[in-house]
């Protein structure tokens, strides 16, 4: 019986757990993340002020208006599609915070597939 209580203690303190999330502290400034495509690491900048995030990625720029439905969430819409992909928004949520990065997740909108990411404040 102890047992079980304490298990069941354990259970209700992982539970009402929260991560930290200081989203407000990342909307706004200069951050990288990498991303893992097959064997290769590609690393991307971002400058993203209240309504305007640029990506800087393999020496190319590409800018994408920002809807921010809270502090944690927003969708990346392209400025400039160069095809029907690129036409497609992007929905991304904030996981967690820490000092000086944050965890995220994103995907197109209307999907459920989602990739996690990493991204690191630049100073």
């Amino acid at each position: 019986m102890r047992f079980f209580l304490a298990l069941c203690t354990l259970f209700l303190l992982i539970g009402c757990y929260e991560s930290e999330r200081n989203c407000a502290d990342f909307k706004t400034g200069t951050f990288e993340f990498e991303a893992l495509s097959g064997t290769e690491v590609f690393k991307t900048t971002i400058v993203r002020n209240d309504s305007i995030e640029i990506d800087y990625f393999q020496g190319k720029k590409d800018s994408s208006s920002i809807h921010w439905i809270n502090d944690c969430e927003y969708v990346l819409k392209k400025i400039n599609p160069k095809n029907q992909a690129e036409k497609k928004a992007i929905h991304i949520k904030i996981l967690t915070t820490d000092k000086d990065s944050y965890t995220f997740e994103f995907s197109e909108v209307g999907k459920t597939k989602k990739s996690r990411a990493t991204a690191k404040k630049s100073i």
